[in-house]
């Protein structure tokens, strides 16, 4: 049986290597933007000068041939699935017997004038890091359109080679349609402190062609006001990239629409990752979920209902992670921006205003729901094991220091934590002052017994 995969990111690798654990089918992964998977999140230590394009291949050039999974550098125009090939842009075809679709996102384009000028794109794929890394040279200012975090990321890279760059949010405080306010205005002041010129409530009307085709600035709706600039980055999110496919009998909304075994309407074809749309997505979980880890789930959950064992997705526990200039940021469980009736939030700020510990639980019963994390780090299966067992929040925050993950000799917070919900609700719980490395490896030995 030949597997195809079209899309060479975490979620197609993942199946092929998985499909390869568990089966000797033949396996062709084919893509256009890289030859070999490299890490999509490490696109701004390219740029930055951090890493090199071939520090971010997980896997040296030779795993694949030694894998027997074929990969295939060319761009799919088109798919025929009564007749199951794929029409490539060399004009060749690729007959399949299972399709796996795992194309992922493209930056969204909202028909701003000017928008497909040279010197304007997101940060999405390689080709996009290469549009910027030609147009940095003797760069005077760059324009980020959008502020989530792949605009912040790019607001970072010009300001590391020390490009003046202008942020056009249209929220009132950075990421505050996903955040809580009180964190995303930490992350604003700390974007204004870094330098970089944030406008808030702000949009984008129009990229100014300077009269041959190049961006020259851009217009601001609110103000009028113009900002001359050089280069235009568009990162007001990203959608499904599904363009190519949406004449076909494939059921497409947003994304490609697929049941819990990642199954589309049509036999034999399956879509994974960005680019899939669940039909019935899990309580509290949205029907597409753009994040690296869900990506890396269905590639193996795919793989093994290819493989003859089918089997459900199962996202787990909401999961991110990210970095705001130099604060670390960890999300887990259920923070949303704002506070639903019979949620309560256990919220500790730094005097410094760069680190803060959110710990959201139910009013009535106390089960812990969620931790949002700014500039303290927690170890990610303890508290994936709080959530999934449902901890009460008084019987976790005597073991609180359990989960701090930060380096020796860093300080530590959760005594204020405690102490704060004690004061909050006349409690008189004590932290158990062991921290260290016995009581992790307790921990996880005893999950790996488990």
């Amino acid at each position: 049986m030949h597997i195809a995969i079209i899309g060479n990111g975490i979620s197609g690798v993942t199946a092929a290597r998985w499909i390869r654990k568990l089966s000797d089918h033949k396996i062709t992964i084919i893509s256009s933007e890289t030859e070999h998977f490299y890490s999509r999140t490490a696109l701004m230590y390219i740029y930055m000068g951090h890493m090199r394009y071939e520090d971010t291949k997980p896997y040296e050039d030779w795993f694949w041939s030694k894998n027997r999974i074929d990969l295939l550098h060319a761009h799919v125009n088109g798919v025929d699935f009564k007749s199951k090939h794929l029409d490539l842009d060399n004009g060749s075809k690729l007959n399949y017997d299972k399709l796996i679709i795992a194309t992922g996102s493209k930056s969204n384009k909202f028909g701003w004038p000017g928008q497909d000028l040279d010197g304007v794109s997101g940060l999405y794929s390689f080709q996009d890091l290469e549009n910027m890394e030609l147009y940095s040279e003797g760069l005077k200012r760059a324009v980020v359109v959008g502020g989530g975090l792949i605009g912040l990321e790019m607001a970072e890279m010009f300001h590391s080679r020390d490009i003046p760059v202008s942020m056009i949010v249209r929220e009132t405080n950075y990421w505050d349609n996903i955040m809580p306010i009180e964190e995303a205005q930490m992350i604003g002041d700390h974007i204004i402190e870094h330098g970089i010129d944030l406008r808030l409530e702000s949009n984008l009307q129009e990229i100014i062609d300077d009269g041959h085709g190049k961006v020259s600035g851009i217009i601001v709706k609110e103000t009028g006001d113009q900002i001359e600039c050089g280069y235009v980055g568009l990162t007001a999110g990203v959608s499904p990239n599904v363009s190519f496919l949406k004449e076909t009998d494939l059921n497409i909304e947003r994304g490609i629409v697929v049941n819990e075994y990642l199954e589309s309407n049509l036999m034999d074809v399956y879509a994974i990752g960005d680019c899939s749309q669940h039909s019935n997505p899990a309580p509290g979980r949205r029907p597409i979920e753009a994040v690296w880890y869900t990506g890396r789930i269905m590639g193996e959950t795919v793989a093994h209902t290819i493989c003859d064992k089918k089997t459900k997705y199962i996202p787990g526990i909401w999961f991110n992670s990210a970095k705001f200039l130099d604060i670390e940021y960890q999300v887990y469980g259920d923070i949303p921006r704002e506070l639903p009736n019979g949620i309560s939030s256990l919220f500790w700020k730094h005097a410094d205003n760069k680190k803060s510990i959110r710990i959201n639980f139910d009013t009535s019963t106390k089960v812990v729901i969620g931790f949002n994390l700014m500039g303290v780090r927690y170890r990610h299966e303890i508290c994936d094991k709080w959530l999934a067992e449902g901890i009460h929040i008084e019987e976790m925050l005597p073991q609180l220091a359990l989960a701090n993950f930060d380096p020796e000799f860093y300080d530590c917070y959760e005594k204020e934590v405690v102490a704060l919900y004690n004061e909050q609700n006349g409690t008189s719980i004590s932290l158990n002052s062991k921290r260290g490395l016995n009581d992790v490896f307790s921990f996880l030995k005893n999950k790996i017994r488990a």
